[in-house]
């Protein structure tokens, strides 16, 4: 039987979420492939050039965990123009920057502005569509998740054999643009939800707590056994159980409320997703260095063996939503989490003179896997939840997400610099991940449960469910 249509209302706010959010997320990989560039150009060392990336990844930490607050002050749509804006303004900036310092400090405003456009993405979403049409609307959104780790490196390469790296940022611009058009037309006019005080002393546990987690994985890049590593992890774990004390103490009145984090859908969805970036963000690493180092490649070519992946990502997106509806959120999980490990497991056989085109087909593989368990993680995650709960779930499954990948990423880099068949070890500890995963998919449940309760009471229409906040 055919699914009955999208409300147009709901479909509209996808699109100007969607238009909006690509640029955020295509940003965060795009400039990896110009480190090189920006350091000859800049005339700053490998180190310091670094700070671009790491720079932008602090920022996000900073901002991530009061995004909901915002939210209740703002309004959805409020606080995305506002967040969208600031993004557009880090990118001009960026492209006009006449040294290191300033460009790895007009990388800070853009991750100001980037922080809160992720998780509001999903939130704006969850709140405005109802039932089945969650999962339809999440390959949507979904797309740029999918595809901006995979594309990201490709469009770099090719706008830096185009012409200058200035062009890594102001490829945001009518992007930007378009977003913002987009959003004051289309998503509804949202008021402010309940207003409740700052936690500003959780804010000062779970931000500091993030940055510092972040940094010391960023820093791992030869070994975990160094003080620029071990006292950041140290502190920032601190901080997160002082965080994670006082929040269980004070309920919904908490920065980020853990009560989510009871529901079974919410806590097993956010481990997956802690997992899947891990496994995603971690082989987005590997992968072409792997086509470079061992290959022989250079930068562009390496970009361009990563297409088969985003194509396979974007051909399970619409086979993910229906596959949901047919055998449920757990089915689909295990399926693309076991694509993924088996598509990988080529890759930890192959060495410099394995044939080039099995290699792409298992990427289409990997690329399908991905795509199919992205929808149903960010689906499941906030299923049953009331619906002023949804911004604090969003908060919580992109900080799995983020760390997850953080951490992927420092434990390959660490054992390519340790293990004298690094990219052999390497790819093996990458289906180690999905193997775990795939155990770890049994926690979700078969069915989803009742996507929420059925007193969202107050039907009338002038109150959007886009725009009701935490």
């Amino acid at each position: 039987m055919a699914s009955a249509p999208l409300d147009r209302t709901t479909l509209r706010t996808a699109i100007a979420v969607l238009v909006g959010g690509i640029t955020v997320i295509l940003d965060s990989t795009i400039v990896s492939v110009a480190l090189h560039e920006l350091s000859a150009d800049l005339h700053a060392d490998v180190a310091t050039i670094q700070w671009v990336s790491t720079a932008y990844l602090l920022a996000l930490g900073v901002v991530i965990p009061v995004v909901g607050w915002l939210q209740s002050r703002l309004g959805a749509k409020n606080l995305w123009i506002a967040a969208l804006a600031v993004f557009l303004l880090g990118s001009v900036l960026c492209s006009f920057a006449w040294d290191a310092p300033s460009l790895i400090a007009f990388r800070v405003v853009q991750g100001l502005g980037g922080g809160a456009l992720v998780p509001l993405m999903t939130t704006i979403i969850m709140q405005a569509a109802k039932g089945s049409d969650r999962a339809r609307l999440m390959s949507v959104v979904a797309l740029p998740a999918a595809l901006g780790p995979i594309l990201g490196p490709v469009i770099g390469g090719l706008l830096l054999g185009a012409g200058s790296w200035r062009w890594l940022f102001l490829v945001n611009v009518p992007l930007c643009l378009a977003g913002l058009i987009l959003a004051w037309r289309l998503i509804p006019a949202s008021a402010a939800g309940r207003r409740v005080p700052l936690d500003a002393a959780g804010f000062l546990l779970l931000s500091p707590a993030l940055v510092a987690l972040l940094w010391g994985l960023s820093n791992a890049a030869g070994s975990f056994l160094r003080a620029d590593v071990i006292v950041p992890l140290v502190a920032g774990a601190a901080l997160l159980a002082a965080f994670v004390l006082r929040a269980l103490r004070l309920g919904g009145d908490a920065l980020v409320d853990l009560a989510v984090l009871r529901s079974r859908p919410t806590w097993a969805a956010s481990a997956l997703l802690f997992l899947s970036g891990a496994a995603l963000y971690g082989a987005m690493f590997l992968l072409p260095l792997y086509w470079q180092q061992v290959r022989g490649t250079d930068a562009l070519e390496a970009g361009l063996l990563l297409i088969p992946q985003g194509v396979g990502s974007l051909l399970s997106r619409a086979v993910a939503a229906r596959l949901l509806d047919r055998v449920g959120a757990r089915g689909v999980i295990i399926t693309g989490f076991a694509l993924v490990g088996a598509a990988t497991v080529p890759f930890a056989l192959a060495g410099a003179h394995t044939t080039v085109w099995p290699l792409l087909a298992f990427l289409l593989v990997r690329g399908l896997g991905l795509g199919i368990v992205v929808i149903p993680l960010m689906t499941v995650a906030f299923a049953g939840l009331p619906h002023d709960q949804v911004p604090h779930a969003s908060i919580v499954t992109r900080i799995a997400q983020q760390v997850g990948g953080s951490a992927g990423v420092a434990l390959l880099a660490v054992i390519l610099a340790s293990s004298a068949h690094a990219f052999h070890v390497a790819f093996w500890w990458t289906v180690a991940f999905t193997v775990v995963a795939v155990a770890l998919s049994f926690a979700v449940p078969a069915r989803e449960p009742s996507p929420e309760p059925a007193a969202d009471p107050e039907p009338a229409p002038a109150a959007d469910p886009a725009s009701a906040s935490a």
